[in-house]
């Protein structure tokens, strides 16, 4: 782990300093090689997937876990995709002259060397490794166990852009071994190596890496995310939002996992929302109210309304009104991203004022926090910190600023 970490201090040296042209031409022979090496990687996550399953992984965790064509293609596109941004590095944020004559800019810079702790997903070393080399970071990827095989045939295909590109292999490392020491290593063994940690995984993971890392952490514990209909919001529209926000995929962190829903449109809009979650197969846990709703509602418990279930079950419960929903949210949510369904503009700008999310919604599915689906290429997760970054993390947040102050021979009195 020590060789590792002094490897990634000398790319991250070479990285601060390439072209983007360079970088470039690494992401597009990645993708090249993820789209030709596809067979290969499908076998390698089938082994993952049979190992998987044979330890009785949640269903969750394996549709993180599995890779299929269309996926590896998502993949490949994502690294020409963050090929195609900008690139950050260089950039000048904002720039003035002091009177005295110095001219002062701040530009931006690479943070240096990033360690990114993950589980399950094995796109997660394309998105992580493509976004450090674009951001000029050095990366050391230590992926779960049981995506073992599928995150080492994906990082081949990132050293062979590299060496493509002339840039060196060690820019983009995977830890290679499944030895939880080695967690505890990037965690407090590596400091005089390491400038930052990215966790992405379970609640459990997140909370270790938090507590232990003797590093800045750029991290989120858990996506307690909310949908809240609306007095004023179209029936229609609600039910396609509220179904697709809990459904389209229930095991990800932008998943909706309570609903909450108007008193004043309850009588219209609760029972069709209820009878669309239960016939796709989502378990619902509501208030008195819900219950009365459909007899297969089971009654929510108070750990309901804090609960990611990461799975097709969501809590229900009637408010009143937009201020009960926002003042729900503040109890429960995690800070992560909550949507508002409402054709009234006023409620909606109050709602995305005073919900303290990372991600707020208007009229929109939770699903969309998504770093390519704002626009980034892709993400190495969505942050609920406060500070550095919040949100989707993608290029521009993986970069700090310096100062460069040129002068004329001024010296200060």
């Amino acid at each position: 782990m020590q060789g590792i970490g002094r490897a990634a201090v000398v790319a991250a040296e070479q990285l601060a300093l390439a072209g983007s042209a360079l970088k470039d031409r690494a992401l597009g022979a990645a993708a090249t090689a993820l789209r030709a090496d596809s067979r290969a990687i499908l076998a390698a996550n089938a082994e993952d997937m049979r190992d998987a399953q044979a330890a009785a992984l949640s269903a969750a965790l394996l549709d993180r876990l599995k890779l299929d064509e269309r996926r590896i293609e998502a993949m490949a596109r994502g690294l020409e995709d963050i090929m195609a941004l900008v690139d950050p590095i260089g950039g000048v944020i904002a720039a003035w002259t002091r009177p005295n004559g110095l001219r002062i800019s701040r530009v931006r810079v690479p943070l240096g060397v990033i360690g990114i702790i993950y589980e399950s997903r094995p796109n997660v070393t394309a998105d992580a490794g493509a976004l450090c080399l674009k951001s000029g970071n050095a990366a050391i990827l230590r992926g779960g166990s049981e995506s073992r095989r599928s995150s080492a045939a994906i990082h081949a295909c990132l050293v062979r852009g590299l060496q493509e590109a002339g840039l060196p292999a060690s820019a983009i490392q995977l830890v290679p071994t499944a030895d939880r020491a080695a967690v505890g290593e990037m965690l407090g063994g590596m400091q005089a190596y390491i400038d930052v940690l990215v966790p992405r995984g379970g609640k459990s993971l997140v909370a270790r890496v938090q507590a232990e890392a003797r590093v800045p952490v750029i991290g989120h514990l858990e996506g307690n995310c909310h949908v809240y209909v609306d007095r004023d919001s179209d029936l229609s529209m609600a039910r396609n939002i509220t179904l697709n926000a809990k459904m389209r995929r229930t095991g990800i962190c932008g998943a909706a996992e309570t609903l909450l829903v108007d008193r004043a449109c309850a009588s219209t809009h609760l029972g069709p929302l209820v009878s669309d979650l239960l016939a796709a197969g989502c378990e619902v846990r509501g208030d008195e109210r819900v219950q009365a709703v459909d007899a297969r509602v089971k009654p929510a418990t108070e750990a309901d309304w804090s609960t990611e279930y990461l799975d097709a079950i969501i809590a229900v419960r009637v408010v009143e009104g937009v201020d009960e929903a926002i003042a729900h949210i503040a109890q429960y949510g995690s800070s992560h991203t909550d949507a508002i369904v409402t054709a009234s503009e006023s409620t909606a700008e109050r709602f995305l004022a005073r919900v303290d999310s990372a991600i707020v919604l208007h009229n929109a599915s939770t699903q969309f926090a998504d770093g390519g689906e704002f626009g980034m290429g892709a993400e190495i997760g969505i942050s609920t910190d406060r500070f550095h970054a919040r949100g989707p993390v993608g290029v521009e947040q993986l970069t700090s600023y310096k100062y460069c102050v040129r002068g004329s021979g001024q010296t200060r009195p």
